[in-house]
């Protein structure tokens, strides 16, 4: 993908990763340890997931197109070396958010008191308090993770594109 009337199709996609990434990983947290937020969030996070996990390879291959249009800097590598990092960050992400969604779908479908006639196989253990919690500490890892990805990522690319580009008069003062 090259151009979307006329822009760089890469600074716009990189939006939606900058704003989805981050919101997906904070509800991938609000999903893990508030079980109100997981009846109501866990299907919605898991699509949202899932979906950034598909635009990464898009955004970073828009990248790669524009990369091959622009002069070549230091700080141009470093960003596509990063760049590279976020399908990582987002992978986790989108798991978790499935593996969250697994186990609502399973407790919501386990009776109350299970009996041996209406006891059913869960895989994901969505009544055990030790594999939640460790589905809450490996949730607020991941998402820090991708957050602080998302960042860097963000960062190196800004500073590859405005880095010399800014004067410190404005345009109304003109040159000098």
């Amino acid at each position: 993908m090259g151009t979307v009337n006329g822009l760089p199709a890469h600074i716009l996609l990189v939006h939606a990763i900058v704003v989805l990434l981050p919101l997906a990983a904070l509800l991938l947290v609000l999903t893990a340890v508030w079980p109100a937020a997981r009846r109501r969030f866990a299907g919605p996070n898991a699509i949202l997931s899932v979906l950034v996990v598909a635009l990464v390879p898009v955004t970073t291959s828009a990248g790669e197109w524009l990369e091959h249009r622009v002069t070549e800097t230091a700080l141009l590598r470093d960003h596509t070396k990063l760049g590279d990092t976020a399908i990582w960050a987002a992978l986790p992400v989108a798991l978790l958010a499935l593996v969250i969604w697994w186990r609502q779908q399973e407790a919501t479908a386990a009776p109350e008191a299970p009996t041996a006639a209406t006891r059913r196989r869960t895989y994901l253990a969505p009544l055990s308090l030790s594999i939640t919690r460790v589905v809450m500490v490996l949730a607020v890892i991941i998402a820090g993770g991708a957050v602080y990805d998302t960042y860097r990522i963000g960062d190196s690319g800004s500073k590859a594109a405005w880095t010399d580009k800014l004067s410190s008069a404005t345009a109304q003062d003109g040159p000098g």
